[in-house]
């Protein structure tokens, strides 16, 4: 069988996923145990995989859907806790003081606050709790789902202390190999993933700087009264003065002190230049803008997530809630988050908890760990019990209540990532099989490449995007092309250290029509079947994204002539 006929049949589960979530409009319910059942056929009778090692791979799977619904579960389980103690309300109002806009609100909780959080915890984790936030200021789930993905670009490459380049490109790369080569130039590896990282932080930086616009037109587009871009184009002043609070540090921190905190600095600085602001009405238009009454919302639009009027009850207790307080919760999960990735010791006593599935089924290669404390879902559980603690006199009504509420949800969530996680792991760990052929994502990268020839740069994002879309991991989807992306280079003659930084940009955005992701996150405000609605908005950004890069790469190299180490 050919390359070519390997790379179209690698490309069939994202082809049916495509056209039954958004074509189709099916729910993923309905649609991944379709797409596993495909998967798992092309692994056994076109990949000629062993049994053993499918059988592996979906065990794998599994205990990462795991870690993915504790993560959920932990901020479902801390929004309840705060909408039964009264926190909520507190909050909600605290933002409505900031200004009642509803395109401010969104920049500053999913943009600015999201990117924070996305650079301490990653996986999803900025979306997971930006998401029901939303949900409880006021925004349709839908709503708040679409700003909880949109977020899931630009501070993504940083995410997670740096995780997506320190492991996903590290150890996506032949080290030994590259470091040999870089020697004879007398350069270092560090020298070489710094390029890569500085490379990644200037290309986000320029895209980046318009997503809080985007995330405002999309908003005001799909969710306002008149259907209107203009609406949401008007606050632009604001929108872009809000990306480059964020980019300028952002950008700074990566070039000048690598990929563990870009994205950390770039949140804390854009937090407190961003809100600051609002409140003088710096740039904010005076015409202020917000959703119809919401009994006029179409019923797609609502989840299960549910904020009644006595969950906005200020007082509880029949005492005033100080807005710091209320803010605590969130603020310790920012803090753990930011302790447990850099301090060494504190990792360490989170970690020793950790159930460790090692070589399943005889598989050397493949393995999976549940680490409960470690994982942001244990820190979020952790702040929810201090929340009861310090919130309320009735600390265990209001964990009690918010456990029921939020198990409802998780349970709905986990029926579809039980299909969706082991499919993805069966495509990565294609690559080990019997007819000794390329792994389904290399085979569909293989072809892309074949394809494109010298403008090859142009679609090097796209791959990189292609990637997170099946794994669900711009981490992953760094490890599983990095060097895919890097022979690509060579073999064209252009400077490997840039189309590898493409790839690393391309597979943060992917992030945003990862289906695991958009799942989660739909999980988080009780809405479930409509994967799809989302999807067809994410690929919007998504699209201009991965197009914007391609078009910064390829003047970088064919009309500036950047020539980097190692380019022939």
């Amino acid at each position: 069988m050919s390359q070519t006929i390997y790379g179209l049949l690698a490309l069939l589960p994202i082809v049916l996923c495509g056209i039954f979530l958004i074509g189709l409009q099916w729910s993923a319910k309905r649609t991944m145990p379709i797409v596993l059942a495909v998967t798992a056929a092309l692994a056994l009778f076109v990949w000629d995989m062993t049994l053993n090692r499918v059988s592996s791979s979906i065990i794998q799977g599994m205990v990462i859907t795991v870690s993915v619904l504790w993560i959920v579960f932990g901020a479902i389980f801390l929004l309840n806790t705060l909408k039964h103690t009264g926190a909520i309300a507190v909050i909600r109002a605290g933002f409505t003081n900031v200004s009642p806009d509803r395109r401010v609100q969104a920049i500053i909780i999913a943009w600015c606050f999201g990117c924070f959080l996305e650079g301490a915890a990653g996986f999803g984790t900025a979306a997971a709790i930006a998401a029901p936030l939303l949900v409880a200021i006021g925004f349709p789930a839908l709503g708040a789902v679409l700003m909880g993905m949109m977020i899931q670009s630009t501070p993504v490459s940083f995410g997670a202390v740096g995780t997506p380049i320190v492991i996903g490109v590290n150890k996506g790369l032949d080290t030994v190999a590259i470091s040999t080569q870089l020697a004879q130039q007398g350069l270092e590896w560090g020298d070489f993933l710094q390029l890569i990282t500085s490379q990644v932080a200037i290309m986000h930086g320029v895209i980046g700087t318009f997503m809080p616009l985007f995330m405002v037109m999309m908003l005001t587009r799909f969710f306002g009264k008149n259907k209107s871009w203009k609406e949401g184009f008007a606050i632009w002043p604001f929108a872009i003065f809000a990306g480059l609070a964020f980019t300028l540090p952002y950008t700074l921190t990566g070039i000048f002190l690598g990929p563990e905190f870009p994205s950390l600095v770039g949140g804390l600085v854009s937090v407190a230049i961003v809100v600051n602001a609002a409140k003088r009405g710096f740039l904010v238009p005076k015409t202020t803008w917000d959703f119809e009454p919401q009994k006029n919302w179409p019923s797609e639009w609502l989840g299960k997530l549910v904020v009644s009027k006595e969950d906005l009850t200020p007082n509880v207790d029949g005492k005033k809630m100080s807005i710091f307080m209320a803010w605590f919760p969130y603020l310790l999960v920012a803090l753990l988050l930011v302790f447990s990735r850099v301090f060494a010791g504190f990792k360490a006593f989170l970690t020793s908890v950790t159930l460790d599935f090692k070589s399943v089924l005889g598989e050397t290669d493949i393995s999976a760990d549940f680490s409960p404390l470690y994982l942001p879902g244990g820190l979020l559980l952790i702040s929810a019990l201090v929340a009861a603690f310090f919130q309320t006199k009735k600390p265990g009504s209001a964990l009690n209540s918010a456990f029921k509420e939020s198990s409802k949800t998780v349970l709905s969530a986990g029926f579809v990532l039980i299909f969706t996680i082991p499919m993805v792991r069966i495509f990565i760990n294609s690559g080990v099989n019997l007819s000794d052929v390329a792994s389904m994502p290399v085979a569909s990268a293989e072809l892309f490449a074949g394809a494109f020839g010298n403008v090859f740069p142009l679609i090097s994002a796209t791959i990189g995007a292609l990637g997170a879309f099946i794994a669900g991991s711009n981490t992953v989807s760094n490890m599983m092309f990095s060097q895919f992306q890097y022979e690509a280079a060579i073999s064209l003659r252009i400077s490997p250290s840039i189309i590898i930084a493409a790839q690393a940009v391309g597979a943060a955005a992917g992030n945003m029509i990862a289906i695991h992701n958009v799942v989660a996150a739909s999980a988080t405000v009780g809405l479930l079947g409509m994967e799809g609605a989302t999807l067809r908005r994410t690929i919007l950004p998504t699209l201009y994204y991965v197009l914007f890069c391609g078009i910064i790469v390829m003047a970088t190299i064919y009309i500036f002539g950047f020539q980097g180490p190692l380019a022939p």
